[in-house]
């Protein structure tokens, strides 16, 4: 049986089924080392990126120089979102990872919550969706071309996909904006 700590001193001990299922959480341990292994993968990524720029600088054009850093931000903010995922998601659903008063602890982590990373991953995922659309929106000047990737089609519907993105952030902070009201509503209501 596992011991659990149910106020500041009070300790009860859990039966099997319910310590079975609470240390169940420990299953989600490979998902977030499986996620650090892709940052790594996207650290490769961005260094290979990034030496066949400075490698090639001086053959490129302006557009083409535009598009490699917007490529190398897009891979940025794909590692910022996996760190987003493995810290939040491991202290939020694993287990606490004591890091107070440590100089490197990110300001979000202090109140992180199931809520607050939805909203964080939504922003973020907005944010890679926008440099996409940005990276189509420069390319868009071949559209026609016969060697063109993107079609009139192609550039509406990843507009489409990227406010609906956009209506899904709004609608998830929205979400949290009532569940707070209430929250604070039930706070001030004796019992």
């Amino acid at each position: 049986m596992q011991e659990h700590t149910t106020g500041p001193k009070t300790t009860q001990k859990l039966g099997f089924f319910p310590a079975l299922i609470f240390s169940s959480r420990w299953l989600q341990l490979p998902l977030y080392l499986g996620l650090i292994i892709a940052q790594a993968v996207y650290v490769f990524l961005f260094l290979k990126e990034l030496y066949h720029l400075i490698h090639s600088a001086n053959t490129l054009t302006e557009q083409t120089i535009m598009l490699s850093v917007l490529g190398l931000i897009d891979v940025v903010m794909i590692s910022n979102l996996l760190v987003m995922v493995i810290v939040g998601g491991y202290e939020t659903f694993v287990s606490r990872l004591n890091l107070d008063g440590h100089p490197d602890q990110p300001e979000w982590l202090g109140h992180v919550n199931a809520t607050v990373l939805k909203v964080k991953l939504a922003m973020a995922i907005i944010g890679i969706s926008s440099i996409h659309l940005l990276k189509t929106f420069i390319e868009a000047g071949s559209l026609g071309l016969p060697d063109s990737k993107y079609t009139e089609v192609g550039i509406m519907w990843q507009t489409i996909i990227h406010m609906a993105f956009i209506l899904s952030a709004l609608g998830i902070a929205y979400t949290d904006l009532l569940m707070q009201r209430v929250s604070k509503h039930h706070t001030l209501i004796p019992s």
